[in-house]
């Protein structure tokens, strides 16, 4: 989907002009006529899908400075382009000072204005995820800090918010890669533990020889090879959040220790005299199923029914697939951003790959493909061939859950066709859409855009919402490109 651009102007020469030329860089302009009508739609419930406001100085009912002056208050607010046709030395410095990231003069041209977006796109997301790094540092990072569109996802949230608000034992479930340890920050964030100590402790990654002391500590000479005292992670998460990741992993004997641990809120050091009290927040989480570890007597029940008190299932990200978009071009932008790469935008039949491949590693598998393809990318948007690894993996890529076809797939290739998931009842056949013409060579991309407007017009009946959810991108740039593509009968 384009990044939503909102033009406010009370010229509506300017705004027709405007709003024409962002349609031709490839992003989806918004109109406001007047300042308080901008700030409206900024704060309506949509609003946040605004990345960028290109803003007028002199307006009759609240200016630009006006209008500037009023979003410094707003949380999260999207970067300012000012523009007017008097661009003084005093004006450019006092629409700086308000909050303006850039500062352009009328009539700008469009190589001006598309370098201007370009760079406060970068800088505004750049800015945003040093924001949420140091949120995530400082122990405050929260639920809105994560990214999502899923309704499976918002429940997972909604029970994090919850769960944030007592002091109970919490059991984080799902596959490597879905994010545990973000949902466990974001509950340390948004609980009365913020700012206190996050430990995080990956219970496979210790030698089983060390696991008691790793945790709960150790006195000088305890053991060959103590040659200091040290404390565990228990006490370093003293007053915090102590985050036990793959708990499964733990030997018996340790386990037998953690659970006195959780139920006298006590430890005791591997050569101590006596034991001490900790006030922890526990939060473990685990890529197994506990209760089969349990009856195969490779986990403790006692110790199940301490840690699974609250249990959080998190979903793999090939059950949330529209997530995929907005994940996808939340690391496109970072990357680029990083690599001083001039990306901004994904093409539909690269983004269609990306929602049809079924992630096996899930969120981080995602973000590592798309700063290889950022690396690979040699113009300002991501091609299907710049995922060579998405075809190679798929075919051994475990298949999604059984509402999609088997003989559908999930490989992409430029030699193969592109797959649109539909119920089993429907023949699939009837919804490929081949990349190569009667030629044998590759078709156009807006041969292939045309055609998959046509699947999807057909397939949800013309239902202009729908479609353009499914397709990831706004109601105005589908219903544009149905006008530009001809297909208005077919609409």
């Amino acid at each position: 989907m384009a990044e939503k651009i909102l033009v406010v102007d009370d010229d509506p020469t300017q705004r027709r002009i405007l709003t024409g030329l962002l349609g031709k860089m490839g992003y989806e302009p918004a109109e406001a006529e007047g300042g308080e009508s901008a700030l409206a739609m900024l704060n309506a419930p949509g609003g946040s899908d605004i990345r960028l406001v290109v803003l007028d100085l002199v307006m009759p009912d609240l200016d630009g400075m006006g209008v500037l002056e009023r979003l410094s208050t707003k949380q999260d607010r999207p970067p300012v382009i000012v523009q007017t046709a008097h661009g003084g030395i005093d004006t450019v410095v006092s629409a700086m000072r308000a909050g303006a990231s850039d500062f352009v003069v009328k009539p700008v041209s469009p190589e001006r204005l598309d370098v201007s977006i370009s760079n406060a796109l970068k800088s505004a997301t750049l800015d945003r995820e040093i924001g949420r790094m140091k949120r995530q540092a400082s122990g405050r990072m929260g639920v809105r800090d994560i990214l999502t569109l899923s309704p499976a996802m918002e429940r997972v949230l909604d029970l994090a918010r919850k769960a944030a608000a007592s002091n109970i034992p919490i059991l984080l479930e799902g596959e490597s890669g879905v994010g545990k340890e973000l949902v466990a920050r974001a509950i340390q964030g948004e609980s009365a533990r913020k700012s206190k100590p996050f430990v995080a402790v990956n219970c496979g990654a210790i030698p089983e020889n060390l696991v008691e002391s790793t945790l709960f500590g150790h006195e000088k000479g305890a053991f060959t090879g103590a040659t200091e005292k040290r404390i565990g992670k228990f006490s370093e998460a003293d007053g915090g959040t102590l985050f036990l990741d793959e708990i499964s992993e733990l030997p018996l004997d340790a386990q037998v220790k953690l659970l006195r641990a959780i139920q006298e809120g006590e430890i005791d050091p591997v050569g101590g005299k006596r034991p001490h009290n900790v006030d922890i927040r526990l939060i473990s989480a685990t890529n197994r199923d506990l209760t089969e570890c349990v009856r195969a007597g490779q986990f403790r029940e006692d110790l199940y029914y301490r840690l699974g008190v609250f249990p959080i299932l998190i979903p793999p990200l090939r059950s949330r697939r529209e997530d995929i978009p907005l994940l996808a071009r939340h690391f496109m932008t970072r990357f680029a951003a990083e690599e001083s790469k001039p990306v901004r935008a994904i093409a539909p039949d690269a983004m269609l790959a990306l929602q049809s491949h079924d992630w096996p590693g899930n969120v981080r598998q995602l973000e590592n493909t798309l700063f290889r393809a950022i690396v690979l990318c040699e113009g300002d948007c991501l091609q299907l061939s710049d995922f060579p690894q998405l075809g190679a993996v798929s075919a051994a890529a475990p298949q999604a859950p059984a509402q999609q076809p088997a003989s559908a797939g999930s490989t992409v290739t430029a030699q193969q066709t592109v797959p649109v998931q539909l119920p089993q009842s429907e023949p699939v056949s009837r919804w490929h859409i081949p990349a190569l013409g009667d030629d044998g060579q590759l078709r156009t991309m807006e041969e292939m855009e045309a055609e998959m407007l046509r699947v999807a017009l057909e397939r949800y009946e013309g239902r202009m919402s729908e479609i353009a959810r499914r397709l990831g991108i706004g109601r105005s740039t589908l219903y544009r490109r149905v006008r530009d593509l001809g297909l208005d009968s077919a609409a």
